[in-house]
């Protein structure tokens, strides 16, 4: 067990206490719910340029990493559904459906990519790091959810989600695009 992959765990562990936060009945919960998103997103950053900087690069961190990420975004997309299904609905739900099934797409794809000794066509890319990055911020400012100084925090979030949805649908293009040569040749030779 190294640093970066007790991070890793660490994030893995913030998920039930994000649960658990998000659904106090008090007025500083969403506040509350936010701060513990913002620090599980900032433990994903942390350990992996530990894992780089320390050379703590691990299978099972190349593993853990992704899966805890997968994780929180489904939960807080989950409970976002849940909680603000009333008013926003359908909106909610689109953005969050194509999120999730993404996920799992590109997940099931790498699995696959990797049986077949080609995981490096479908490494992570620009405009999945960038899309991670605009879910990031959405997520945590539709947890956060309260008018902050007049500024419209929830219909900003809502906004950066469709965003990142968006990029989320180009970046699994461009993994079912780089792999579709390798996925062809392996159905020919079955």
């Amino acid at each position: 067990m190294n640093i970066p992959n007790s991070l890793t765990l660490l994030r893995i562990a913030m998920i039930p206490i994000f649960v658990v936060v998000f659904y106090l009945p008090f007025k500083w919960a969403n506040l509350a719910a936010c701060l513990v998103f913002i620090l599980a997103a900032l433990t994903d950053i942390l350990d992996g340029y530990l894992a780089r900087k320390l050379e703590q690069i691990s299978p099972l961190g190349a593993f853990l990493d992704p899966v805890a990420d997968k994780l929180m975004v489904a939960v807080v997309l989950v409970l976002l559904v849940d909680r603000d299904y009333g008013d926003y609905g359908v909106l909610l739900t689109l953005p969050a459906a194509v999120i999730i099934g993404r996920e799992i797409t590109v997940s099931a794809l790498r699995e696959w990519m990797a049986e077949l000794g080609a995981r490096s066509k479908v490494a992570v890319s620009v405009y999945g790091k960038i899309k991670t990055i605009t879910q990031m911020v959405a997520l945590g400012i539709l947890v956060f959810q309260t008018p902050l100084l007049g500024i419209p925090v929830y219909a900003i979030g809502m906004l950066l989600l469709y965003v990142a949805a968006a990029l989320t649908l180009v970046s699994m293009w461009q993994y079912l695009s780089s792999a579709w040569p390798k996925l062809k040749e392996s159905n020919k030779k079955q």
